[in-house]
This record gives C-alpha cells, structure tokens and sequence, in this order.
C-alpha cells in the first residue's frame, strides 16, 4: 500500500483515525470510543486510554502500517508524553515517528492556513481557536465542561436536564407534557430522579454530552428545545467575537459534531455575529487532516 500516515482525532465522544496514502487521499478510516488526554491524570483514567489505544491500533493495522502518526488529543497541553510512547508501542512505529497535539490545532488546519480566520469548534465541549502566521496558538473558551464550554454537546445536555429538573420541582410530573424531557428521559432510561442522577454523576462527559441529540430531535415540537439550541449559537458566537474583538475581524468557519445537531445553532450563531463577518460552516473531518499533517511533517 506504500507510505502511510496515520491521523488520530480523539475527542469526549467518539476517537477518529484515518490512514492517507503518500498522495494525501484517505485509504481507510474508522473510531473507537472517546477519550481525553485529561484521563491521564489518574491510573483509572490512564488504564482506558491505553485500552482505547490497543482497539485503535488493531483496527489501523488490519489495514496497513503506518510510517508515521499524528495524534490530536482532547485536553492535550503538551506535557503528557506516555499516549505517545503507547502509540509507538502499540503501532510498532519508532517513537518520533509519532506526534501529540491538541485536537483544536488540527481542526484548525483543517479549515485554515495560519493566520487566515477563526475556528470555533462544538463538540463535547466548544472553543474559539486562532493560530497566528508565527505559529502562536491562541484560543476563547475551552476552559472545561465544568466551568463553561458553552454550547457544546455537554452544555445542551446540562440545560435541558436543569430545565426540567428545575420544572419537576415546581410542578411534579410535568415532565410528560415535554417533548424534550420525554426524549431524555428515554434515553437516560425513565424519569425518576435516581436514574438522572446515575446518568450525570455517573457516566463519562461523552456519553452525557449525546443527550444532546435528544434535545435536537425535540426542538421542532418543544420550543424550550428550541431555546437551548438557539442559546447555543449564542454562546458560539460569544467565543468567536472574543477572538475578533483581540485580534481583528477574519473570517469564521463553525466545525464540530455539536454544531451538526440542528440548523437552529448555525442559524442563531449567524444572527449574533455582525453582518460583515463571513461565518461558514464545514463538517469537521480532523482525522483526515492529521493523517496528511503526518505524513508532510515525515518528508
């Protein structure tokens, strides 16, 4: 098969990879389970990245093997250095062969050259990100489920529970008249609080982050739905003006799985952005910018 690279786009959610040929045309691609590079930090957390890492690297070499990889990680901030060393171990590559980033940056040069525009990005979490043409990574947001990431995956799972949440206590079972909360609540597995409270204290961010394609199949029938999602494109404009107000006026493209739910986010997005401010949306595809990224920083 040739020269290969190896792209790897690991997010909460879902783990990408993508194999390019030396022509740069994607030969094979698949996922394994989200992870982030935030896991490291406990022996549990470094156990299932491992784990995740061992699936990927079955699936990669039942294709081909790779010369070279380039790994763009959730959460990454440049110090952790064992994901490198396993993906070395495990694709049977020699360790500089495979290089660690954050998965923001290859979404970015997915979209843009340096210094060309803004990359606001929604998946489990969202962040605004602008690499200037000296290199120099500079971002809004992306500061962590927990604290904000506002309109990301997560934050529209974390709204639609509050709101209901927030309902029941007022007016007990009133969650049945809810659209939304009769979709959540199907996938969270009923609607008795146990098992809301199992779901978002138990589960990984990913997982609690795809309630949000609940929330996007109700908000044709349920206008509280509708409100999320159109708060959403809110807080992914709010991101993306922090970046313009810094460093000047430059095109947006808007990428991520988050921002795919429904046409409500973009839309509403586009409304809180200036009119002069080109705004487009692109499906993100990281994985197979990665793999290309692999191969060009290999000749």
């Amino acid at each position: 098969m040739g020269e290969l690279g190896l792209g790897i786009d690991a997010g909460g959610t879902q783990t990408r990879w993508a194999l390019a040929d030396a022509a740069g045309a994607i030969v094979a691609e698949g996922a394994v389970a989200g992870l982030s590079a935030t896991q490291m930090g406990n022996a549990a957390g470094r156990d299932a990245v491992r784990g995740i890492f061992s699936l990927l690297a079955a699936q990669v070499l039942a294709v081909g093997q790779p010369q070279a990889v380039c790994a763009g990680l959730t959460g990454f901030d440049g110090l952790a250095t064992l994901p490198a060393q396993w993906l070395a171990e495990l694709l049977q590559v020699a360790p500089p062969a495979v290089a660690l980033r954050n998965d923001v940056e290859i979404a970015y040069l997915d979209s843009f050259a340096p210094g060309e525009g803004y990359l606001v990005y929604a998946g489990t979490g969202s962040i605004a990100a602008w690499i200037a043409e000296d290199g120099t990574f500079h971002r809004a947001g992306g500061r962590g489920v927990t604290l904000d990431d506002g309109g990301g995956g997560f934050w529209i799972a974390r709204e639609a529970m509050r709101h209901i949440w927030r309902l029941e206590d007022e007016q007990p079972g009133a969650w049945q008249q809810s659209p939304m909360a009769r979709a959540v609540f199907e996938q969270v597995g009923g609607s008795d609080w146990a098992l809301s409270r199992q779901f978002i204290y138990g589960q990984d961010r990913g997982a609690i982050g795809r309630l949000a394609l609940a929330v996007a199949a109700s908000a044709d029938a349920d206008p509280v739905a509708r409100a999320i999602l159109e708060q959403a494109g809110r807080e992914l404009a709010r991101i993306g003006l922090a970046l313009v107000g810094r460093y000047g006026p430059r095109p947006i493209v808007l990428s991520g799985r988050a921002a795919t739910l429904h046409p409500l986010i973009a839309q509403a997005m586009r409304a809180a952005l200036p009119p002069e401010l080109p705004l487009r949306q692109k499906e993100a595809q990281a994985h197979h910018a990665a793999a290309r990224i692999a191969l060009h920083s290999r000749n």
